[in-house]
Parts: structure tokens; sequence; C-alpha cells
């Protein structure tokens, strides 16, 4: 046998050990055998570096990443719709028939179709880091975080490091998956242990550990730390006649992919008895869950009952009813958010909670505080509001019960709290001098959903506060390479990333700089209806509230608060000294023709053939169309692709312009309406 043979058969050797190893937890060799065949095919490729391939097992761990670029998803990650209870599943069920269905079954008030109940698929909802997949020809090319659903990050070396993952398929196929990056429970904690001992930061829960590895820089960080994967969504070619969620999931699996059990259930009532029975019996797992996903099996019924502006119509989430444990209220602190709001935070004994250890919780406000009658020493009963933050929701006396004080003044800046007519909140109003409120904005500003700004975490901003290099938003783009050096935790080369991305930011469409100003009530997309209705920021600096309110989007309180914001003097002039500094604010939509299809209501149904549904629906918000997910007597087009639902019947009925993909792709590339 020649040297390339032997090492096509090592890799063989050890890639199906992999796949028998991370997706079957069934090994077929000894470790001791897995590492000599390892080092064996290493020192083979070492010697003969033309053999490498990206595919091999020894590629598994790339070189260091500077950061992680933005790539667009070919077609977007959707969230999924909550059902909290039975009563709720049941409702979402009733409008599934409804909408695939034609007659109504008064006796049980639901919608029957002809075909009679619908199958749907339940499978766990694993609490992980959501990423896709992509493969050409059976090969791993590319990996991506979620991100917003439209653009995540690529990583793709870090991804290569996780074992469950293949590099290379059974079958030489073209496939993007979607799934679930998670850490099991057991691994989790021997790596808080290895944290503790090494004098470093534990993680909070798996999931949060999961996603500080996968975002190392340094695959070898992610490599070492005990990741694995579920898939739970796959997009196929069409010559592969996939036809269900099921089919799916099953060639998922032949092609060497770990996933997780699936059951079909015949109607709404299988799936309820599958739910609880998975809350008693996700305690037993070795991996954090926090529900059940279910999905229409059909993916014909799937196309015709489609998408809203955030999710499928087609699939929902039911969500385990939240853990609760009864902690002592040790403390209060006061902290002040970034528009002066005051929230009271719980400091507790720490216990567990739901697979992580808390010891922080949310009180709300002053109002919550006095109706849950808290005082320190309470015994408070903490749960997680939507699984994730952790709040106080009812109190106890003990024998440790004493009076809690509330503050009358900031304490940040000292300033009197002052309370606003209407509003259940106290604020500090020290807006231009509260270091906390200070903090709070600039944090904001260089956040990645407003000017994103690399490079600035909360520590590195505290110190330029203290040191007085930053106390507003343009003082950023007049520091210097010799202040930052003052700041311990900045060296040569993160001194000059972080100038460069300050520079990088100072070419800025209107409605992104619009909503890192932290203007209150405004936010992404109230900050893109004004850059749709204003050409430029003077225009809006003179805007009045009656311009304003009378914008669709644009409410009663946010209307006050834009002309609130425009009206102070500071902010004026810190948003020309911006601009003096070379930040550049461009509008995308001065274009007279972008908002073209303003107005207008398309529905798309069925598959389209040159680009997907996520697309054509962008493409048409881009012009200032709306994209529904359901025909009215308001929808303009109807556009139809391959296997249309009843969407199409609906749409004659009502006589509404239908169009085809033609029509549709001539009318977004400038065409007359048709």
């Amino acid at each position: 046998m020649d040297i390339q043979d032997r090492i096509l058969k090592l890799r063989k050797t050890i890639e199906l050990n992999a796949y028998k190893y991370y997706v079957e937890d069934n090994p077929i060799l000894e470790d001791y055998e897995y590492d000599a065949l390892f080092k064996e095919l290493k020192e083979l490729e070492e010697k003969n570096p033309h053999l490498i391939t990206d595919d091999s097992p020894t590629q598994r761990v790339g070189g260091i990443s500077e950061k992680f670029n933005q790539v667009a998803h070919k077609i977007r990650l959707y969230s999924l719709d909550n059902s909290n209870n039975s009563d709720e599943l049941k409702s979402w069920y009733n409008r599934v028939l409804k909408d695939v269905g034609e007659a109504p079954n008064a006796q049980l008030g639901l919608f029957q179709n002809n075909l009679g109940d619908i199958e749907l698929v339940s499978e766990l909802k694993i609490d992980g880091l959501a990423v896709s997949l992509t493969y050409e020809k059976g090969k791993f090319v590319q990996g991506l975080t979620r991100g917003d659903g439209v653009i995540g990050e690529d990583i793709t070396s870090n991804l290569k490091a996780i074992k469950a993952i293949p590099l290379k398929l059974f079958e030489e196929i073209d496939v993007e998956v979607r799934g679930e990056i998670y850490m099991p429970i057991s691994s989790f904690e021997k790596l808080n242990q290895r944290q503790i001992e090494n004098n470093q930061k534990t993680f909070a829960n798996p999931r949060n550990a999961a996603a500080g590895s996968i975002r190392q820089l340094d695959p070898s960080i992610t490599a070492s730390r005990d990741l694995s994967i579920f898939i739970y969504g796959a997009i196929f070619d069409k010559s592969a006649k996939i036809l269900s969620h099921s089919d799916a999931m099953d060639k998922c699996r032949e092609l060497g992919f770990k996933t997780n059990g699936y059951k079909k259930c015949a109607n709404i009532d299988e799936v309820i008895k599958y739910c609880s029975d998975m809350s008693e019996y996700r305690k037993t797992l070795n991996y954090a869950t926090d529900g059940v996903v279910i999905k229409v099996n059909s993916y014909a019924k799937q196309n015709e009952l489609g998408f809203t502006s955030r999710a499928p119509k087609w699939a929902t989430a039911f969500k385990f009813p939240p853990e609760e444990v009864w902690s002592e209220l040790l403390d209060v602190e006061f902290s002040i958010g970034r528009t002066g709001i005051v929230t009271p935070v719980a400091i507790l004994r720490p216990v567990n909670l739901s697979g992580s250890i808390v010891s922080r919780a949310s009180m709300y406000n002053f109002d919550e505080i006095h109706r849950l009658d808290i005082s320190l020493g309470d015994e408070v009963l903490i749960k997680k509001a939507a699984e994730i933050i952790p709040k106080v929701c009812k109190a106890r006396k003990t024998d440790k019960s004493r009076p809690l004080l509330l503050p009358e003044v900031c304490p940040s800046c000292g300033t009197k709290f002052i309370e606003i007519e209407g509003e259940v909140g106290i604020y500090c109003p020290n807006k231009q001098n509260c270091p906390a409120q200070i903090k709070g904005r600039l944090e904001y500003f260089v956040s990645k959903q407003a000017m994103d700004i690399d490079g600035f975490g909360d520590s590195i901003i505290e110190k330029l506060i203290e040191k007085k290099y930053i106390q507003k938003a343009s003082d950023i783009y007049k520091l210097t390479y010799e202040q930052l050096l003052t700041i311990e935790l900045i060296k040569d080369k993160s001194a000059n990333n972080i100038l460069n991305a300050i520079e990088a930011s100072k070419k800025v469409t209107l409605s992104k700089f619009l909503n890192a100003l932290g203007i209150r009530f405004v936010g992404k997309e109230s900050s893109d209806v004004l850059a749709q209705n204003f050409s430029d920021i003077d225009k809006l600096k003179k805007a009045t509230y009656d311009d304003l309110f009378s914008l669709e989007g644009i409410g009663d309180k946010m209307a006050a608060s834009i002309v609130s914001f425009f009206s102070n003097q500071d902010n004026i002039e810190m948003i020309d000294e911006m601009i003096q500094l070379g930040v550049k604010i461009t509008n995308k939509y001065t274009n007279a023709d972008i908002l073209r299809l303003k107005g207008q209501s398309f529905v798309i149904t069925g598959t389209l053939e040159s680009l997907s549904r996520d697309v054509a629906q962008a493409k048409l918000k881009e012009l200032g169309a709306k994209t529904p997910s359901s025909v009215s007597k308001n929808t303009t087009y109807v556009v139809i692709g391959e296997n249309p639902g009843s969407k199409a019947i609906k749409a004659k009925e009502l006589g509404i312009t239908i169009l085809n993909e033609k029509e549709l792709l001539k009318i977004i590339n400038g065409g007359n309406d048709v």
C-alpha cells in the first residue's frame, strides 16, 4: 500500500470512529488505538504536505483569527413564537388547521381539513447556540452563527474543532443544515471547576459556556472545551426529494449528522402528552433543554402556511414552566441605566435555578418593591422570566427581616431622584453628569446594534470615563493612541485596532446613527422610519411634534422624546462635533426611487425559483413595501411560486392581482407596476 492509500485509509477509519463515538456514542476503537492512528496520520501528512486536505481529521484546529467576518445567510434563520400551555398549543394548532383547511368543526371549535388532522413533529428544544453549516459535495465549507437571522459571523475554524460536526459526509451532497451547539452539563461542571482552580471567571450556565467557547478567536480553545451539536433542520436541493421534516432528519442521520430524537404526532393531543412527558424526562438528560419545538411535518403544508415577519406560522416552541426557588435577600443595589431610570437589583444567597447559579435578580422598580412588601432578610421566590432573566416574584418574612430603606438620591452622582407623571419608574435627572448614565450611553453607542465599534468592553469604557478622556459620544472620535495606552487593559495592537474601528465607524447610515444616539423610546425600527421620512439629520432636528406624530410607527411618547432630544443644545453640539470630526451620515432612502413601492402590499405563496421568499421580502421592504403573510382586501399583489397554497384561491376570490416570479422581479428591478 502506497503512502496516499495509507493516508486515505487512516482518515476513513478515524472519521468512522469519530462518528461512532460522538454521534452514536458507540466507539469502534479504544482510546489508545485512536491516538496511535491519529499520530500516524499526522506524521505522514507532515512528511507529505502536498497530500493534506481541508477535510482531514488533522485539520480540525486552524490558526488564530483577528475577528469573525460577517456573512449573509443564504436563507434567513427565523425565531419561533412561543406557546406556554396546552390552551396556547391548541390555539396555534387551530390557526394552522384554519389556514390550510376549509370548514370549521363547531363541536370541537377547531378547523378540520379534508385530510383530517395535520401530522406534527415534536422534538426537544436545545438551550444552546444556533449555527448554520454549509456542505458542498459532502465537504464542510462554512459555518455561521445565527447572528440576527439575516447576517451571521463566520466561525468555520472553530466549528471544525467540534468533533461531532463531520468534516466530510457519507455522501457527496450539497446541503445546508441548522443546529444547536451545546455543552453537556457534566462538561460544564468540569469546566467551571477548572476555571475556579485557575482563578478565572466561571460561566453562569451551559449555554453561556458554549457561546463563549465557540466565539474564541483561537480555535484551539474551542477544541479544548467539550462541545457537541444537535442538527434540527436542513435545506436540501430539490433533487433529494425530501418531502417532510422527518424525512430531512432521517436523511441527516444517514449523512453522519448528530440529530436528537423526534416524535411524529397525529394531532395536538399527542403533542401535549409529549410535552408533559418531556417536562419530567428532561431532568435526566446531560444537556440543557428549555422546551419542545413543534412543527408541521409536511414541507408542502409549511410552504402553504408561510411566515410572519419574524417567525414561521408552521412551528411553535412550547416553553417548559419556569423553575422557582427560594433564596435569602441579602441586599438591594440600585442600578442607573443610560436613560436615568432606577432599577432595583436583588442581591441573593446564591442558588441553583434552571441549571445556573443565580445571585442577582431584577425587582423592576420601586412600585414592585412596595407591591411585594419586600424587606432585607426576607426569603424571596426567584424564577426566570422567559428562562433567561431571574426575577423576584414573591417574598415572605423571616426572623432576619428588617426594613429596606429606599434611596432618595442617585448612588452614582448624588442627584435627587424624580418621578415622571404617567410613568412607573423613578429617574435620576442628571443626564449630562451622572457617571452611570454616561457609561450606559457610551456602551450603547459603541455596541453592535449601534455604531458597532469593536474593542470597547465595559471595563475599558469605565476607565476612559474615569480618566476624563470620554464623557459623550463625540469624545470617542478624539481619542488618541497615547491615551489608549494609558489604560492597563489596552496594549499596542489593541490600541491600533480600536482606532481603526473608530475610523471605520465614521461612515454610517442615518438610521443606524439615530439608533446609536440612544434617544428615549427610539429603537432600530423607529430609526428606520425616521430615515425614510427625513432625508438628513438637519431636517429631523427641525421636525415638530405634529410632523413626527403623523408618521406611521411613531407614537405620542416617541414624538415628544425626539423633539425633546433635539431641543437640547448639548445634544446638537455633540452631533455637530461628530460631523466636524469626520462622521459622514448617509441616507439610503434619499434616492427617490428607493421607496417607490411605499404603500403597496405583497403576499408571497409557494416556492420561488431564483430567490428565496426571505430575500424577495427583504428586497420589497427595502423599496418601502409591506410583506404580510396573509391575504386581505388591502393586499396589492399576491406572488405565486411553485406549490402555492390557499392564498392563491383567496386572491382570486378578492380580485387581487396575481403575479408570477418573473413579474415580481420586474417590479423589484425597476420595471413598471403590472
